[in-house]
């Protein structure tokens, strides 16, 4: 017998959707020593008499909450548009209607100007996953994502193919030596790198800012959870390449993926509460809270969030800088892409503020990378600047397993057989990273030809992950 509530026993009851629900749901995760029946009774109860509870130290939360939603009225909050404006979608098929649903919502927004849904998309918070949204002189912190700035780099080195296969065991030393991993994990004493960005004047002068700069020392040069990844891989290029001054042939090269660690994680926390107190937006849009270009708290958080996102490049560049030297390589090229940021571009005209959270800028000439998954290839890419995708592309193969459904469906036997498989070595990560959770990269790129042109394509080699459950992603 199914003793589950879920949210659709609440709503069959008369509860409705909004926070009441998803915080009572919350306490029946506990159960707190009732049964189903109890439970459901319990709920009933408070739904029908809240002020009886107010005191009850299991469900007095639950009690303040219908009761706050009750006395609110429509002229608290700020209305959405009837029908959403359109978007573009590219690699329909391929999308989940949750990231669908939830790019509808954005698209109602009275500061919305456009929006695209790329073919990697998947459900997240406020915009989905591979979500690209213009909007007028506003900028949303969730639109941009927990981890700003978070980005892809290269560097294409001066090593053959073969050199890899005769000296695998100096890679792998260099790689674990030369990358940490982990939320909330970093360097102490002389360990600790330095970059130019701890010098940035907003670390003095940001009244947010200036209490996160130890964090963000500590964390230099480090990469967090979740799917990022430091990987050594080759490198193939189909024919020269007149830009970047390569010739057709195999490289080795190393690539990296992770973002503004604690820094980021934590202005995105911040700007995010403050937006939902100052843009009363219904249930539905919470997420999407947007601040003001022009007021005080929307300029704070464009500063901070350029900030971050010069920090994660600092990261990666640290990585890059440690790994050439290690290999007393020369590099040949270097390509660097972010993908959870917002930039002030010329739209159909107009100034707007592009919102990317899990898409690759692609304006025409930019170059970008864009990975599949441990075992697929990934490709570096060259924009065409299509406006309908509002110069934008995917941002990988995106997820279509969820973490915990990875966990659950792919067993450890099974991850290891397709490592050997495509000849991978691996450093860490858990089952929720394992390629069967992605989508096919190969499908991915075939919905987006109109947005990029493939420059080379890389085959990973030898990753390496965080292994400790981390989610910083």
């Amino acid at each position: 017998m199914n003793t589950q509530i879920n949210g659709n026993d609440l709503l069959a009851i008369g509860y409705e959707q909004s926070e009441a629900l998803g915080i009572a749901l919350r306490i029946n995760k506990k159960r707190l020593g009732f049964s189903r029946e109890q439970m459901m009774e319990n709920f009933k109860n408070v739904l029908e008499s809240p002020e009886n509870y107010l005191d009850d130290k299991n469900f007095s939360k639950l009690a303040s909450a219908l009761i706050e939603k009750a006395n609110q009225k429509p002229e608290d909050f700020i209305s959405l548009n009837q029908t959403p404006n359109d978007y573009t979608l590219f690699g329909t098929d391929h999308i989940e209607e949750g990231a669908k649903k939830q790019m509808e919502v954005a698209m109602k927004l009275p500061v919305t100007v456009a929006g695209a849904l790329m073919p990697d998309a998947h459900q997240g918070y406020g915009l989905p996953i591979g979500g690209v949204l213009a909007t007028n002189n506003a900028i949303i912190p969730y639109g941009v994502g927990v981890d700003i700035g978070c980005r892809m780099a290269l560097s294409v080195y001066d090593i053959p193919e073969l050199f890899y296969y005769e000296n695998e065991d100096k890679f792998k030393r260099e790689l674990i030596a030369h990358s940490k991993f982990g939320a909330g994990h970093g360097f102490h004493g002389q360990y600790k790198s330095d970059h130019e960005v701890l010098g940035r004047k907003e670390f003095d002068e940001h009244l947010f800012i200036k209490n996160l700069k130890n964090k963000a020392w500590s964390q230099l040069g480090s990469s967090g959870g979740g799917n990022h990844f430091v990987e050594f891989g080759i490198m193939e290029f189909m024919e020269d390449d007149a830009a970047l001054n390569i010739l057709k042939g195999k490289y080795v090269a190393l690539l990296t993926h992770s973002g503004s660690r604690g820094l980021g994680a934590t202005i995105a926390g911040h700007y995010t509460k403050m937006a939902k107190q100052v843009c009363k937006l219904p249930y539905e849009a919470q997420n999407l809270a947007y601040l003001d270009l022009n007021s005080e708290l929307g300029q704070e958080y464009w500063i901070a969030m350029n900030l971050a996102g010069d920090y994660a490049s600092a990261c990666h560049e640290i990585i890059h800088d440690k790994m050439e030297k290690a290999l007393g390589a020369t590099v040949l090229a270097k390509v660097e892409n972010h993908h959870n940021f917002a930039w002030k571009e010329v739209w159909n005209g107009e100034e707007v503020i592009v919102h990317r959270k899990g898409a690759t800028p692609a304006g025409k000439g930019v170059m970008g990378i864009i990975p599949g998954s441990m075992t697929a290839p990934g490709f570096l890419v060259r924009g065409k600047g299509e406006e309908q995708a509002i110069n934008s592309a995917s941002h990988g193969a995106g997820r279509q397993m969820s973490r915990t459904q990875a966990i659950k469906n792919i067993t450890k036997n099974e991850m290891q057989t397709i490592l050997k498989d495509h000849g991978v070595t691996l450093i860490g990560a858990g089952l929720d990273e394992a390629p069967m959770a992605y989508k096919d990269i190969n499908l991915v790129m075939e919905s987006q030809k109109e947005l990029v042109d493939v420059v080379a394509k890389f085959t990973p080699k030898m990753v390496r992950m965080a292994d400790d459950g981390s989610r910083e992603d």
